[in-house]
């Protein structure tokens, strides 16, 4: 794994995409649908990968992609910080260290540790924002948008660099996770279960459920496509109130904890009763699950795999609405009582794909489309040109040749004496001009 370079991570979707803009020329033949303008104009400056944002999934293969890949090998140096990068510079240099990291919720913590007992461990937690992801480069083909980057010792050497096309990803200085984040809906399922159903009197579930599974103090690690996925399996309203939804689980919590319910009877119960809490964990680690196919560089189809995993985000035949805070939001069916006034559902269109067998019709090029010309006539016999001169004046040159060819011949004399008239002008206008060189 060490090896390999340039692992390409899911990257920025705005909330554009729902309006099914697409474009050309990135390299990798004809346009998944469902990508922005921006997501492809981010793909032809060097980041290519899923057309998603990063959620809890993505930080957590981040996670484990620095891990495999940096493992065995030694960092050197000092830390390497773009001009434009939305963080801190990094106050750290060792002549050897290496670096791991941890993924909680869409945050993710590098560990730069010195070998031996040269200095303290630096670390930094970091936020991908949009377009946000690290990869593994060799030193002279750094990317354009690398703004921090980690050196390795050996030779031709390594960069490790955290790519950020559109500059919202940000680093930190410290370990501490950011303060009001909930527990990690992937790696602290139990913690973030009790969390939710202890606090359902909190106002953030006033709110539809469909903008309070986006709330980070409650749902760490759920993010746009997620939240659609987890709503349309459940077949449940995007626009229903949180709280008459979540409520229903309190009930189910209870008889799960029944004391006279046998293991298998607890197993069943939860079989049949599929909660909203529960496939917040189970649907980030199906994502995970499918890292193979979608993020490993060597597979150029990697995208097709995400895409046919979704089932409702971006998928022809879904609707989507605007919820308030302005994100798409996708589902099937009626979007609940507290929809948006003013808004209609928008229907994405299925695209039709081109049979590969079918006959293509030969398009005529642009100078064979335009109007014939007229076919040229056949010479006309004299006779013929003194019977059309005497329909009407002709323009140009035609016309100039009939009335020749029509006037009568004029007797020699005259002749001779029009052409020495002819002469004599000609000697008149020729008097005193210099002469020819």
């Amino acid at each position: 794994m060490g090896g390999k370079t340039g692992l390409q991570l899911p990257v920025c979707i705005a909330g554009s995409a729902a309006n099914g803009e697409r474009g050309a020329g990135h390299g990798w033949g004809r346009v998944p649908s469902g990508w922005c303008l921006r997501s492809l104009r981010c793909l032809r400056r060097g980041v290519s990968g899923a057309a998603v944002m990063p959620e809890g999934p993505e930080l957590h293969l981040a996670g484990r992609y620095i891990n495999e890949a940096c493992g065995a090998l030694v960092f050197a140096g000092g830390v390497e910080r773009s001009a434009v990068g939305r963080g801190p510079e990094v106050p750290f240099s060792s002549e050897a260290y290496r670096i791991s990291a941890a993924a909680r919720g869409k945050e993710l913590r590098l560990t730069l540790t010195p070998l031996g007992s040269a200095g303290a461990p630096q670390e930094l937690v970091f936020r991908f924002g949009m377009s946000g992801s690290f990869r593994l480069y060799p030193a002279a083909q750094l990317p354009r948008h690398a703004h921090l980057r980690f050196r390795t010792r050996d030779s031709p050497p390594r960069v490790l660099c955290f790519v950020d096309v559109r500059r919202f990803g940000s680093w930190r200085l410290g370990d501490a996770w950011q303060e009001g984040r909930g527990p990690c809906v992937l790696s602290e399922y139990h913690a973030f279960r009790e969390n939710v159903l202890e606090n359902l009197d909190d106002k953030a579930f006033d709110k539809p459920i469909c903008e309070a599974l986006l709330n980070q103090k409650f749902f760490n690690g759920i993010g746009n496509y997620l939240r659609a996925e987890i709503l349309y399996r459940l077949k449940i309203s995007p626009f229903e109130k949180a709280r008459t939804v979540l409520e229903a689980l309190k009930e189910q919590e209870r008889r799960r904890k029944n004391p006279s319910l046998t293991l298998s009877k607890k197993l069943k119960l939860m079989r049949e009763n599929l909660d909203l809490l529960e496939l917040c964990h189970t649907v980030p680690m199906e994502v995970i699950a499918m890292e193979k196919k979608l993020y490993d560089p060597d597979h150029p189809d990697n995208y097709t795999g995400f895409k046919s995993w979704l089932q409702c985000y971006l998928v022809p035949g879904m609707s989507s609405l605007r919820d308030r805070s302005g994100r798409t939001i996708w589902f099937q069916g009626e979007p609940g009582p507290m929809a948006p006034k003013g808004q209609a559902p928008r229907k994405k269109r299925a695209q039709v794909e081109s049979d590969p067998e079918a006959v293509t019709p030969k398009v005529p090029p642009r100078a064979s489309r335009r109007r014939p010309r007229a076919a040229a006539k056949p010479p006309v016999p004299a006779q013929e040109e003194e019977e059309e001169a005497g329909d009407g004046p002709r323009k140009g040159r035609a016309r100039r040749t009939r009335n020749a060819a029509a006037a009568p011949a004029l007797p020699e004399p005259e002749a001779q004496v029009k052409a020495e008239r002819q002469r004599r002008s000609s000697a008149r206008r020729g008097r005193g001009t210099a002469p020819a060189v």
